[in-house]
């Protein structure tokens, strides 16, 4: 019997639905003609506690640290038992296994990880599917590998999973048991992930508290022109006080020239114009709609998530949900009329949508060499009765479908203008757009654009009708918000300075996954770092003050760019991983030497931030460990796998 082990059900279902002949269902499993298909749920298993490897680590001391596994072990999730009976009883029966985990990293690990840990020693293949469709399956398993070839990458997987115990069990043992010498008795949670984005959050919240507003001036003409009237800007020079995006400072210049312009002439003296092509935006990736979603509707990261695993799983109206794509397999493209026609003959909106779109266009996003281990969201083709869902869930799948729709939509061509006036030697700009084709636009709710200058020629004359100053204030920066945390996480490369770090980093994901940038967020408000206000994310006062006493060095992301270099070595150039262990133990014991107890007290003294709502602080137990609780949970302790 050949037994294919599959990353997910739906993975498992597709592959079952490519074999040749019928499948019957059974515990856990699809059974073919000579072919049984099962599969993970996630990960099974996760890196064994510090007690594991000896009884004495379950009491958290000092000098424990740093806890260094010498044979590394892994222990089943709690909820996993059932599924890895199931593949344990059908790997006995098995001649041949296939790993049909998700072409890249974690699902290479993910799977491969399972087949060690319950000791098959037989042959294994390799199957790589990344377009559900029935078509691409079946020459996917026409073209098996040998999962050897995929080694390096799963030792890099497996040496990142082991890396992130190491950083988080040590740290937070570290910062736990120094934070108990200060008189903080709950649990201080420390990951590689998670830390700095919470360090995000807290420079921001600092940046808006110590912002000083200062007053600034501006002054505007209205000009009447040979083809109509239009408003210009003073662009005042060098000579004046300005601040270094050009506001002027004082008001009297401003005064001054504002009494003298009426009925003042001037001429045109020059005229930019230039004709742009906009391509609708990309079908949706996870963290993208997840932006979009929040701006548009108030939802939260984990909101979005989890309406989508329903979309997924239970109303079987989208495509896996999990994905960092934003690309879609090109034999998609001649199933897109049917499957769009589908998904919205049920909805108003969607119809109408649908009604625009031309099938003879074809855009960028039709790419298979774009497409990774996931495509890009997009309806399946089963009607989408929107008025038998939840709102929330609705509007979600009306975005999905809206983004698809839109790449069958023209593209949006306007004519940006930019023209400057010169009025008693004193520089005036004005700036406006046409709108030539409106293309995809109306699918969307976009802000107002400049709205069109009237017909101008270099060189004509104007005269000014109308003069004022206005005082205006420079604004602090906005608090971030689950929009703009997902953002900032996807494109952490613009929160460092280092060229060779930031090309690192807009290489790779960022900071997170898709998978967990959502869960990342509500950890921190969970475990009392963060608060919502309304829609912002705000530190607490327990968050900036951990921040405050952490190195900076772990409160940054530069860390995850330097992890990303040695692990991309590993997996595409079969580095050995024991130097990337040895740099990474080595900084370890620095951060740990860091570790101290006035210094956090200090801190956390001196920290400012908003009160964690619904948080308690935990009592201490005698056994030396600190009690779990909402605000400080232990979880990073048993799950430090997921990239935190």
């Amino acid at each position: 019997m050949r037994l294919i082990i599959a990353e997910k059900p739906s993975l498992a279902r597709a592959i079952a639905d490519a074999l040749p002949g019928d499948t019957k269902r059974e515990d856990g499993a699809l059974r073919g003609n000579d072919t049984v298909v099962t599969w993970c749920l996630g990960h099974l298993l996760e890196q064994a506690p510090p007690d594991a490897y000896d009884s004495a680590y379950k009491q958290w001391r000092l000098d424990h640290l740093p806890i260094l596994p010498t044979r590394w072990q892994l222990a089943p999730r709690p909820k996993a038992r059932g599924q890895l009976a199931v593949i344990r009883k059908l790997l006995k029966q098995a001649r041949v296994v296939v790993h049909a985990g998700d072409p890249d990293r974690e699902g290479q690990l993910l799977v491969q990880e399972v087949i060690e840990y319950l000791g098959w020693k037989g042959p294994v293949a390799r199957l790589l599917v990344n377009d559900l469709n029935r078509p691409a399956v079946q020459r996917a398993l026409s073209r098996l590998e040998d999962n050897a070839r995929y080694q390096p990458l799963y030792r890099a997987a497996e040496s990142r999973s082991r890396a992130d115990w190491l950083y988080g069990i040590n740290l937070t043992r570290a910062w736990t048991l120094t934070g108990r010498q200060a008189g903080h008795d709950g649990v201080l949670s420390v990951g590689r992930v998670q830390t700095p984005v919470l360090g995000l959050v807290v420079r921001r919240d600092a940046e808006i508290r110590d912002f000083r507003p200062y007053p600034f001036h501006v002054l505007w003409a209205d000009l009447a022109v040979a083809n109509g009237s239009l408003r210009a800007w003073w662009q005042p020079g060098e000579q004046h006080r300005l601040d270094e995006q050009g506001h002027l400072l004082e008001r009297a210049p401003a005064e001054v020239l504002a009494a003298s312009l009426p009925g003042a002439e001037g001429r045109l003296t020059s005229l930019e114009s230039r004709q742009k092509r906009q391509a609708a935006p990309l079908p949706y990736s996870l963290s993208a709609l997840q932006v979009d979603a929040a701006r548009r509707f108030g939802l939260s990261a984990q909101m979005v998530l989890d309406i989508c695993q329903r979309l997924y799983e239970r109303h079987k109206l989208i495509t896996y949900p999990r994905s960092d794509c934003r690309y879609l397999p090109e034999e998609h493209l001649v199933q897109a009329r049917a499957t769009l026609s589908g998904a919205c003959s049920q909805d108003e909106t969607l119809r109408s949508w649908l009604a625009g779109a031309d099938f003879a266009l074809r855009s960028k996003a039709w790419d298979d060499r774009k497409v990774g281990a996931h495509h890009a969201l997009a309806p399946t083709g089963k009607p989408a009765e929107l008025a038998r869902l939840e709102r929330a869930e609705a509007d979600v799948f009306r975005l999905i479908a809206r983004n698809v729709l839109a790449q069958f939509y023209p593209p949006l061509i306007a004519r940006e203008v930019k023209a400057e006036f010169t009025i008693m030697g004193e520089r005036f700009r004005a700036s406006g757009q046409e709108l030539l084709q409106p293309g995809w636009k109306p699918l969307f709710t976009t802000r107002d654009e400049a709205p069109p200058l009237p017909p101008l020629s270099e060189g004509e004359g104007c005269r000014v009708t109308a003069s004022a100053v206005e005082d205006r204030e420079t604004r602090p920066p906005e608090p971030f918000t689950d929009a703009s945390l997902i953002k900032a996480m996807m494109n952490i490369a613009r929160y460092v300075d280092d060229p060779e770090v930031k090309r690192t980093l807009r290489e790779h994901d960022g900071l997170g996954t898709e998978a967990t940038r959502a869960g990342i967020i509500e950890t921190l408000i969970e475990r009392g770092y963060l608060v919502r206000q309304n829609k912002a994310l705000r530190a607490t006062r327990l968050g900036s003050g951990l921040i405050a006493s952490l190195p900076d060095a772990a409160t940054r992301p530069e860390r995850t760019a330097l992890w990303e270099q040695r692990l991309t070595a590993i997996a595409e150039r079969d580095d050995d991983p024991a130097p990337f262990f040895s740099a990474l133990v080595d900084d370890l014991r620095g951060l740990l030497s860091k570790a101290d107890s006035q210094r956090l007290r200090q801190a956390m003294a001196a920290a400012q931030g908003e009160v964690a709502t619904g948080s308690r602080s935990p009592r201490r137990k005698s056994s030396g460990k600190p009690r779990r609780s909402r605000a400080a949970s232990t979880r990073g302790q048993r799950k430090p796998r997921t990239k935190a």
